[in-house]
């Protein structure tokens, strides 16, 4: 994928394995990875709009030093390093929970940073509500990490109402993006009904809402999900509303 959004470079090979790139968040460049993907037919090029990449308009959702502007069980989130802790390596979590923005939003483009560590998966809600008398929230979540199929990095999941993803994508691709152990940068973007995601500069989903009583503004979750010890780090949220 060109880093700029113009081009999605495809080869056009059949019955090889097709090399995986990986972008350079840095300079723009494609940089080889170890992992190839099986193609059995020719593969497609197709254009994309360009992508505006510069920080002009963005601003701070997280201050780095104080959850003001949030809440949730703090037992479950920390800050260290002026990242947002969820979970603990400690002990196992016994439910998912989530760090719920006070403010609501509707079209955006969210950034920040993202590490996990454990296994199992997290996530950042979006367009989302907390359902009441429970500890999970309900609406799209950009997924963290990996499940039993594979890497979900960039995976629109529809928390606690469709219950599935509405976006698959190449787990190889996905995973060969991914930087494991290490911060990985997640941008969300929201404009009416579609709604995209892009892991390290690589467009992990793109969906467009067809069901029209679905209301396009919630809040921000970010989450742990229950189960063994893990942690997910966020770090560098910023928005731009749209």
């Amino acid at each position: 994928l060109d880093p700029t959004g113009s081009f999605l470079i495809a080869a056009n090979q059949q019955s090889h394995n097709v090399p995986v790139f990986r972008v350079n968040g840095g300079t723009g460049e494609l940089d080889p990875t170890e992992f190839e993907i099986p193609v059995g037919r020719p593969m497609c090029i197709r254009f994309l709009e360009k992508r505006d990449w510069s920080e002009k308009g963005f601003e701070p959702v997280f201050n780095g030093k104080t959850m003001a502007g949030w809440e949730g069980d703090m037992e479950w989130f920390r800050i260290e390093d002026g990242a947002i802790v969820a979970g603990t390596m400690d002990k196992k979590i016994p439910n998912n929970f989530f760090l719920a923005s006070e403010k609501e939003y509707g079209d955006f483009e969210l950034r920040f940073e993202a590490k996990y560590t454990g296994k199992g998966n997290a996530g950042v809600q979006f367009r989302s509500q907390r359902i009441p008398d429970d500890h999970e929230m309900i609406g799209y979540q950009c997924d963290i990490g990996a499940t039993r199929s594979g890497p979900v990095w960039g995976k629109i999941y529809d928390e606690s109402r469709r219950r599935k993803f509405l976006t698959m994508g190449s787990t190889d691709v996905v995973q060969a993006n991914v930087k494991e152990g290490d911060w990985n940068e997640v941008i969300i973007r929201a404009e009416g009904p579609r709604v995209r995601t892009w892991v390290n500069g690589l467009l992990t989903a793109d969906y467009t809402e067809g069901d029209p009583d679905i209301v396009p503004k919630g809040r921000f979750g970010l989450q742990i999900h229950g189960g063994a010890p893990a942690e997910c780090r966020y770090r560098k949220l910023r928005i731009r509303e749209l």
